[in-house]
């Protein structure tokens, strides 16, 4: 199936034109069938003589309903523009042409009908004209009269060609289904329709409903009349969603594959169109078919920054239009730069902003966003459209590939900061000589990183963490004046390894609390309480000491066996007590646990 919708002046015979081909009425409401003119959206199908099938979105032609052409033309990729041959070129021929060209449709055919009623060729010369100078260039042409049937077949070849020069449905990439009506029927709940540009759907399906957090499931697919398990791009497509209130959701709305679209009312966006400087400040955004009020900030010649009024599931290189409803008139079309774009608070941050969106082309670049953004989650680039490597190996930062966890690093960033991660270590060491390395969330906090695991990818032989600290491979070696302390504890206490300093000793041998911490840290110097230490290896001799009296001993005996004081004796015990050496029994004897 190929869609193609409809655009031209009002009463041009857009919708005479699709009964003509197909057999079915596209105009829905009694309104508009009793007034002869299209007020919204219609469908209709039929096969071609290639035995394909083209399905028409017929869009209104008057230009108080030009918001429901839009959601008709927003997600088609083909039109077909019809001028009467009796009328010739109108206003709404110009402003659907300049939406089309806005959009950037690319494919499509020219058809003048009418061609009962006069000679149809200074009609086709003009509209030729006027689409050459956009985005469908050079067209085929076809004058034919929904009347009479003339020129009929020779519309059915020319839609068979151009379904032919389309570009091949993409059907593997995610979901984005803009709704352009909902409805409910009776015994089955919610139905919403939509053209289905890319990829596949599937009864049973799990979908977001962009704006909700709840999920909504696909209970049942129709494409042209006929229930199907599955519809693949590009196709409409009826979905009937399990569950959902029909208040929900409407127009303008979009189903999406689950986690694989941002939603944002931030972007930035180059315009073709209007120069940025003469947009007033307000405008309405069509893409898809959502209609969106924007507040625009102008940041270049031809780059604005736009402020929706309600987020939008928007991808980098989407094509938008924007129209200003006052004046009827299309300002231009815009192409998605970036949908997460920075905030502009500093002096100056506007114009800096201009620069790079000035080197931008709205074609998602894996190396160029990270070279922008320099640290971003993987996730968080494919849900903006940006490409990422399937399995990028951890590490291999040089290539822009996941150096911790979804993490992806611009790989020159990423060598500055290995470079700041030594030079913030050394810092803090000369700073805090006593400690045994930087803590890891002041070393992320001093880098600006937003996650721990950065900090670990970062650390690199000689630096190593160990008790959640940074510092240098065998950082356990003391400070130089901490060191020398403790040999003169050694060298004074070795021959009695039970006897602790006391405060005035510890301070003469210039172990402050923070020399104590230090030494105590490094494993040099064992704390039994405030201002009472021994040498490391003080526990196991006791222990030794204490399994050669008769069992169980009391707190005299162990103290006389060990050649200390109670002051030094009580934590002794205490602590290896809660380490199981010892155990404590009821007439506050202890016996060594063996």
């Amino acid at each position: 199936m190929f869609v193609v919708a409809t655009a031209g002046h009002v009463d041009h015979g857009k919708s005479t034109l699709v009964r003509a081909l197909t057999g079915m009425e596209p105009d829905r409401w009694a309104e508009e069938r009793r007034r002869g003119m299209t007020i919204d959206l219609g469908f209709a199908w039929t096969t071609l003589p290639s035995g394909g099938t083209v399905a028409f979105v017929d869009v209104p032609g008057h230009e108080r309903f030009v918001p429901n052409m839009l959601a008709g033309v927003g997600p088609v990729p083909a039109a077909l523009i019809v001028v009467a041959a009796d009328e010739g070129w109108m206003p709404q021929s110009a402003e659907h042409l300049a939406a089309l060209d806005a959009l950037g449709v690319a494919y499509g055919l020219l058809v003048v009908t009418r061609a009962d009623l006069a000679d149809p060729g200074p009609a086709t010369a003009h509209a030729r004209a006027e689409i050459a100078a956009t985005s469908l260039g050079a067209v085929q042409a076809v004058a034919v009269s929904g009347l009479t049937g003339a020129g009929l077949p020779e519309l059915r070849a020319a839609l068979d060609r151009l379904a032919a020069g389309l570009p091949a449905p993409v059907v593997d990439d995610p979901v984005r289904l803009w709704v352009d009506r909902s409805f409910t029927v009776r015994g089955s709940g919610t139905v919403v329709t939509g053209t289905l540009g890319v990829g596949r759907l599937r009864v049973g399906d799990e979908l977001e409903l962009a704006g909700a957090d709840e999920p909504v499931r696909v209970r049942g697919l129709h494409s042209l009349g006929e229930a199907r398990p599955e519809v693949t791009a590009v196709a409409r497509v009826a979905v009937n969603l399990r569950g959902t209130p029909r208040d929900r959701l409407g127009r303008g709305d979009a189903l999406l594959t689950p986690g694989r679209f941002h939603r944002t009312d931030l972007v930035d966006v180059r315009l073709t169109g209007d120069p940025a400087a003469d947009l007033p400040a307000t405008l309405i955004l069509h893409v898809g078919s959502a209609a969106v009020p924007v507040r625009v900030r102008p940041l270049g010649l031809d780059t604005v920054r736009l402020r929706l009024a309600r987020p939008l599931p928007l991808l980098v290189g989407d094509r938008a239009l924007l129209r200003d409803p006052g004046r009827h008139h299309v300002t231009g079309g815009v192409r998605v730069l970036d949908v997460a774009p920075p905030p502009l608070a500093r002096r100056g941050a506007a114009v800096t902003r201009a620069q790079v969106l000035a080197e931008l082309d709205g074609r998602p670049d894996l190396a160029g966003e990270l070279r922008r953004r320099r640290l971003v989650r993987a996730g968080a680039l494919i849900r903006m459209g940006v490409p990422v490597p399937a399995a990028p190996t951890a590490g291999a930062a040089e290539a822009g590939a996941v150096v911790a966890g979804d993490w992806l690093a611009d790989p020159a960033h990423w060598r500055r900061l290995g470079e700041q991660v030594t030079e913030e270590v050394a810092r803090y060491a000369r700073e805090h000589p006593l400690e045994p390395g930087m803590p890891v969330d002041a070393l992320r906090q001093r880098l600006a990183l937003p996650d721990r695991v950065l900090v670990e990818a970062l650390v690199r032989p000689p630096l190593r963490i160990h008790a959640g600290r940074v510092g240098a491979a065998g950082a356990d070696a003391l400070p130089e004046p901490v060191a020398r302390a403790v040999q003169r504890v050694r060298a004074e206490y070795g021959d009695r390894p039970f006897r602790a300093p006391e405060a005035d000793r510890l301070v003469d041998l210039g172990l402050g609390p923070r020399e104590i911490g230090a030494a105590v840290r490094a494993g040099a110097l064992l704390r039994l309480a405030d201002n009472v230490v021994l040498l490391p290896d003080a526990l196991d001799d006791a222990v030794r000491v204490l399994a050669g009296l008769p069992q169980p001993f009391t707190l005299s005996a162990a103290r006389q066996a060990l050649d200390t004081t109670r002051r030094v004796a009580v934590p002794l015990l205490e602590l290896l007590d809660r380490r199981g050496a010892t155990r404590r029994l009821p007439d506050d004897a202890r016996i060594v646990v063996t």
